[in-house]
């Protein structure tokens, strides 16, 4: 196992619960039994505050820690574009991850293939809150 996942999945600083959330949403993983639990604040379609809790995988907690940095004061648009790109880098088109959303790149890599659906169940999860 990577190291770098590791390190992004134990910054633990959004894994919390938010009580008076404005959104919510929860997915589990049919292959391996993964858990994601996602709660948003947002005001004038702006995330301000992201929790995220799981029974899950360290890749997956490495998805979810990254995925709630990325989110914070950005738009619900903006959001589900990204979720988008991030099942459009599992199919193959690897450009819009790579230039756009740098940040992912220790996660969205070819040694990770495997673990697609570990990596994409917290993108799945916010995309149904954000897609509305």
């Amino acid at each position: 196992m990577n190291l770098d996942i590791l390190k992004i999945a134990s910054d633990t600083n959004n894994n919390k619960s938010i009580k008076n959330y404005t959104h919510h949403s929860k997915l589990k993983n049919s292959i391996c039994g993964d858990e994601m639990q996602i709660d948003l604040v947002i005001k004038k379609n702006k995330i301000v505050d992201f929790g995220y809790q799981g029974k899950s995988c360290v890749y997956c907690q490495a998805s979810a820690s990254l995925l709630s940095k990325i989110s914070m004061n950005k738009n619900k648009s903006k959001i589900n574009e990204l979720c988008d790109d991030a099942k459009h880098y599992f199919e193959g088109n690897v450009e819009n991850i790579e230039k756009k959303w740098k940040s992912l790149n220790k996660i969205f890599n070819d040694k990770n293939l495997s673990r697609k659906e570990c990596i994409l169940l917290p993108f799945k999860t916010i995309k149904k809150i954000v897609s509305k």
